[in-house]
């Protein structure tokens, strides 16, 4: 449940950025910035879950999931 919230979260944040990257120049300066931002967050949220206990090996096949699905939205939309 957790890594779908932080998906959900990953959208949003995406939505921010596009909104914000059209009003400042265009599309794509949004979502080449929610990219950048988006794997720092995606790897402080698999640094915190090693923190927790778990192993590097565990966690990133569910960051590979955290940081790609918004990502490929992200580069559909730049896209298009």
């Amino acid at each position: 449940m957790r890594t779908f919230l932080v998906i959900i979260a990953g959208f949003a944040l995406l939505a921010v950025c596009v909104f914000i990257g059209k009003r400042v120049r265009t599309v794509r300066h949004g979502t080449r910035f929610f990219i950048a931002l988006w794997f720092v967050l995606a790897f402080v949220n698999m640094w915190l879950g090693t923190r927790a206990g778990y192993s590097w090996a565990a966690e990133a096949p569910i960051f590979l999931l955290i940081f790609g699905v918004p990502t490929l939205a992200a580069v559909f939309l730049e896209r298009s």
